[in-house]
């Protein structure tokens, strides 16, 4: 863990999310950042992708490939990752955020937390699951994908893994309300154990 970043302010946490494809990070995402709007201790990460703007349910900025290309040779990301034929990056600017005591919540890649790991000295992984069925269902009304796809999904996301930092996992397969209140109480833990640092 770093020790103070700016004067006696400790340094923020980055509060990665992760989980496989219909388990609900978007949507707890989202929950979090209505009940948190207005927090000066706190932001949420906008991505840049590779997708069009207006392509699923996350606010990001759209980028062509060519574009991202560019931004990642230029260092304009402080962790990037592709996945699914789409390229994903974390702003380099997270990093003065996090300097200045504030924590973020970012949307992760369990292929990336290694990278993560490296980028940001303080580093919170939230793993969000929820039951296979439920996955499956929740694919299926996406309509984007065949039943093969998602059984290759499905297979990829019984994985063993391990994360070598704070790692807390929340079952998403109920009331998004339920599986929301554990998530914002999760952030909410972080960001007063950082304020406690400098009491």
């Amino acid at each position: 863990m770093s020790q103070t970043a700016t004067g006696d302010r400790q340094q923020g946490t980055m509060i990665v999310v992760v989980g496989p494809s219909g388990a609900g990070k978007d949507s707890l995402i989202d929950f979090a950042r209505e009940r948190l709007a207005g927090s000066a201790d706190i932001g949420f990460v906008r991505r840049f992708i590779t997708r069009d703007a207006d392509a699923g349910s996350e606010d990001h900025h759209a980028v062509t490939m060519a574009q991202f290309e560019d931004m990642r040779r230029a260092g304009r990301f402080s962790v990037h990752w592709g996945a699914h034929d789409l390229h994903y990056g974390i702003p380099a600017d997270t990093r003065d955020q996090l300097a200045h005591g504030r924590s973020l919540i970012a949307n992760g890649s369990r292929a990336a937390i290694a990278d993560f790991l490296r980028a940001y000295p303080k580093l919170v992984v939230i793993t969000v699951t929820a039951d296979p069925e439920i996955i499956a269902e929740r694919l299926k009304a996406r309509g984007r994908e065949d039943d093969h796809s998602i059984s290759r999904r499905l297979a990829r996301s019984q994985r063993e893994w391990t994360i070598d930092c704070h790692h807390l996992v929340i079952d998403n397969s109920g009331k998004l309300e339920t599986a929301g209140a554990e998530f914002v109480k999760a952030i909410l833990a972080t960001v007063k154990h950082d304020a406690s640092q400098t009491a």
